[in-house]
């Protein structure tokens, strides 16, 4: 009997071992599932994710704790996006979140009316066709109107401030990005008023960066604008040294920009930003539903600058530093 007894709990203690591990992985399973859409790449924005995680522990959640994270990246190639994100619906995702502009909400949004969708976009979500409204969004979408393609007046503004005499500007921005035309036009508009000339040339690959840098050093570009645009920001090193290589003192969106080397930018914070954008994926999570936040826009902008290195700072000096006084 003793003998059975002991047969019987080695039966039941192996059968608890064997149902234990299915019992993990059917919690683990349960864990909400957040789908994470970008139009750029995990390498250029590993800080931004950082503030992104930030936002949605202070909202209670954890990767890896107590959500889990499906991340979709197009690298800049917004003809990948439309895939990408119904690669996402298709999964028990809870909520959508979009970054990297309006390419990445758009796709979001064309794929799903019901999963709840947080966006970070850098013009007009209304105009974009993402929302009803700011105060009352409708649909299933809500998100930050970064602005960043909306400040592209401001930039050429600044850099008119700090290099008056330069009279040949060149504005470089990508065909490809929705607000591009926008963009342009803003440009154009302000540059008018200024009585500046600006070189519109366009990129949407690697080669055409290439290519315009050199159009530049052969029109004798004076100072750069470089637009606002998620594909650029996933060349960021490519551009600040092809500046830097041909001289060209150049604005930028993104105080990153200027960390890297870039004589200045202005825009948005955009680690507090992607900060905010977590806060609202977590209160959509807990809603777990679409929800009818508000959206919302930065509250302040940065000015950044890097003191020049190199080939670059000869002309820095030469434009935008006072004569020395005797």
């Amino acid at each position: 009997m003793p003998d059975l007894r002991r047969r019987q709990f080695i039966t039941l203690l192996g059968g608890a071992a064997a149902v234990w591990p299915l019992a993990a992985w059917a919690q683990q399973r349960a864990m909400p599932v957040v789908g994470y859409l970008s139009s750029r790449s995990p390498e250029d924005t590993t800080h931004l994710l950082a503030g992104f995680r930030q936002g949605l522990a202070d909202g209670g959640f954890v990767e890896h704790q107590n959500v889990t994270i499906e991340y979709r990246w197009a690298l800049g190639q917004y003809d990948h996006l439309p895939a990408l994100a119904a690669e996402l619906t298709r999964l028990p995702v809870i909520v959508v979140v979009s970054t990297g502009g309006e390419p990445a909400a758009l796709a979001a949004k064309a794929a799903t009316s019901t999963i709840p969708i947080v966006f970070g976009t850098g013009t007009d979500p209304v105009k974009a066709g993402l929302v009803a409204s700011y105060n009352r969004p409708g649909g299933n979408a809500t998100g930050i109107n970064f602005q960043t393609a909306d400040m592209e007046a401001k930039r050429l503004g600044l850099l008119h401030e700090l290099m008056p005499q330069a009279k040949n500007i060149a504005f470089l921005y990508n065909p490809k990005f929705a607000a591009a035309e926008g963009q342009l036009h803003d440009v154009q508009e302000a540059a008018r008023t200024l009585g500046l000339q600006i070189n519109a040339l366009h990129a949407s690959t690697d080669d055409e960066i290439n290519a315009a840098f050199r159009t530049m050093v052969q029109q004798q570009t004076a100072a750069l604008i470089l637009a606002a645009d998620p594909f650029f920001d996933t060349r960021r090193s490519q551009l600040v040294v092809l500046a830097a290589y041909n001289s060209l003192p150049a604005i930028y969106q993104f105080r990153e920009y200027a960390a890297a080397g870039g004589l200045m930018s202005y825009g948005i914070d955009a680690v507090d930003a992607y900060r905010q954008i977590g806060i609202y994926t977590a209160f959509s999570k807990a809603r777990g539903r679409s929800t009818c936040q508000l959206c919302s826009r930065p509250s302040s902008n940065l000015l950044s600058t890097s003191k020049p290195r190199g080939r670059s700072a000869s002309k820095f000096r030469r434009h935008c530093l006072p004569a020395p006084t005797r």
